[in-house]
């Protein structure tokens, strides 16, 4: 049921008296300011009875209200929340339109307020500590089977999401393995062999279609990518992972991570046609000293020797720079490889280099070898990272002979060699991905994964079930990644609370080595935000849709003075709508509003 201002003001009906009794709005800024101090005064005196988790919580909502009804902040925005809510209380007509995700987010504002979020009085029964009567054996009994049936909550939700490991997924897959080589006119030796995965990358609907039925939707937006020169491509191996038959109930993750949705294909179309670096949202272009180098931290800068991929992830962070899958163009010319490494070579306070594109380990092994040599030649480079996805695009890319030429270079104690991966979902991971992470694990070679947080992994446990798998399988857990606030990308993004939600109430139940990566906002020309320290961002404002808007602070702020970044979020209402439509129980996801 859709909310009403009547919902907002009986969460707190004090606050419904300050604006109504405030003839302007300065004057309503004033004595909201002072009922806010006022609350946070008495809780520091102990003057409110809440529990001390309760407290924790009231005092962050008084600081995200501050911030939202700040002049400061409303100039930031360019809207001012306060403005609406003050005409709303007089019984007047606001000048904007407002939805129910706005009035849903100062509705649960204003429970926090006033000490009644309930989310410490609706915990089920088996998920509470144990009595505090209790001491010693008879504590930790109770405690343990408490924690029996916690962990009994967490596997139940896990085992919605079927592994590539799973036997009734390998057997499925072998069947469509017969399919596709049936369709695309290759033999079982073919199906082992990269270069013949390559060599087929599948372009078009028609094609794809062969090999799995797709949805009228789905062949839309291919077709529309094809004609307007989205870059689109599907290895044949991938295309396997893909159920045959198009409901996405299994292969939900696998499919939206190569075949675009229209409202991708129209607006990245539409911003590539406005200019060469339109698409650029992590100002590559201004961190670039040379060609094929990005650099934004002291220690470590990108190396871009390869600008393509077997295929292409629809919210990847180059696709401004990647024409097509398997561009026969995007290998470096000498002269200009060249000129990056020598500029490595002029940097020493460079010493780690994270060699990517594209996807490095699509080209040859002896081009591979050439580079990683060259590198190694360099006296303060100590380490090198690899970024690649072959382990989920094509894992028959991964030799013997390729591991060997890569192994050569890593020498414990003076120079680290490791690969960072991006494995999205428990579905991709299947028997010949970990047999290719272990092609290097055996060699000593760590592998990293870095998980993007989209949609289609963001239900409960649903990153927390590839994180475990990932740490079965060799690849630990590196970082999660906010998915990139392009405007292309709104299909896939989700709301910064559940990404917080995600790692503070999910990841936190399971082991600390499951658990250890750290959930990031890529700030635009500067790098990396942890999301996890909430003095490193805040909310300035909500806007009438019920966006939030974040101010992101720099990772160098204790060091030197340097802009911060302001993004507008997606809306935690529309979010949950989507949920729902996806079956979910959205009182699994209610403590969402209150993370920030």
């Amino acid at each position: 049921m859709k909310p009403e201002f009547k919902d907002v003001w009986q969460a707190d009906p004090e606050i419904l008296g300050i604006l109504r009794g405030a003839a302007d709005l300065e004057t309503a800024r004033a004595r909201l300011f002072g009922y806010l101090n006022r609350r946070k005064q008495e809780l520091y005196n102990q003057e409110l009875k809440v529990h001390a988790l309760e407290w924790a919580t009231l005092l962050r909502g008084l600081q995200v209200l501050k911030q939202v009804i700040s002049r400061r902040n409303e100039r930031v925005a360019g809207f001012s929340a306060l403005e609406v809510l003050h005409a709303a209380a007089r019984g007047e007509r606001p000048a904007v339109a407002v939805g129910p995700g706005f009035l849903e987010e100062f509705r649960h504002l204003f429970l926090t307020i006033s000490g009644r979020s309930g989310l410490y009085t609706d915990i089920p029964t088996a998920h509470a500590v144990p009595p505090v009567r209790l001491r010693g054996r008879e504590a930790a009994l109770a405690r343990s089977d408490k924690l029996d049936r916690l962990a009994e909550y967490a596997e139940e939700r896990i085992r919605r999401y079927p592994t590539g490991l799973d036997p009734a997924v390998v057997r499925r897959r072998a069947a469509n393995r017969r399919r596709i080589l049936a369709a695309l006119g290759g033999g079982d030796s073919d199906w082992d062999d990269h270069r013949w995965h390559l060599r087929h990358v599948i372009r078009d609907s028609e094609t794809l279609g062969r090999c799995v039925q797709l949805t009228g939707a789905e062949r839309a937006a291919i077709d529309l990518a094809v004609r307007e020169r989205v870059p689109f491509g599907v290895t044949p191996w991938y295309a396997a992972l893909m159920d045959e038959e198009p409901g996405r109930e299994r292969d939900h993750s696998v499919r939206a991570q190569v075949i675009p949705s229209r409202f991708y294909v129209e607006h990245l179309a539409r911003a590539r046609a406005s200019g060469e670096h339109s698409l650029d949202f992590m100002q590559e272009h201004d961190t670039s000293p040379v060609d094929l180098v990005t650099r934004r931290y002291p220690h470590i800068a990108i190396l871009k020797p390869v600008n393509t991929c077997a295929q292409v992830c629809v919210y990847c962070q180059r696709n401004w720079e990647i024409a097509q899958p398997m561009d026969p163009d995007a290998t470096a010319g000498p002269g200009r490889l060249e000129t990056a490494l020598r500029w490595f070579e002029e940097h020493p306070a460079v010493f780690e280099v994270l060699v990517t594109g594209g996807d490095p380990l699509v080209a040859g092994t002896g081009f591979i070898e050439r580079l990683l040599g060259r590198l190694a030649r360099i006296p303060h480079i100590r380490r090198i990272r690899i970024g690649s996805r072959v382990f989920v695009t094509v894992p028959q890319r991964v030799s013997d002979r390729l591991a060997d030429a890569v192994a050569r270079f890593h020498q414990p104690g003076r120079r680290e060699v490791c690969l960072v991966t991006h494995v999205q979902h428990v579905y991709e991971v299947t028997p010949e991905t970990v047999e290719a992470v272990q092609q290097f694990r055996r060699r000593g070679i760590a592998v990293y994964n870095q998980m993007v947080f989209t949609r289609e992994n963001s239900r409960r446990f649903e990153a927390t079930a590839l994180r475990r798998l990932l740490r079965l399988a060799g690849v630990d857990p590196y970082y999660t990644f906010n998915t990139k606030g392009k405007e292309e990308t709104q299909d896939f993004r989700v709301p910064i609370a559940r990404l917080r939600q995600e790692q503070k109430e999910e990841a936190r139940i399971m082991p600390g080595l499951v658990r250890a990566d750290e959930a990031v906002f890529n700030v635009p020309g500067m790098g990396k935000n942890y999301l996890r320290g909430i003095q490193h961002h805040m909310v300035i404002m909500v806007l009438p849709d019920g966006r939030r808007v974040y101010e992101f602070h720099p990772w160098e702020k204790r060091i030197r003075l340097a802009p911060t970044h302001v993004e507008t979020d997606v809306s935690i209402w529309d979010y949950l709508g989507w949920l729902k439509s996806r079956g979910e129980n959205l009182k699994d996801y209610r403590s969402i509003w209150y993370y920030y």
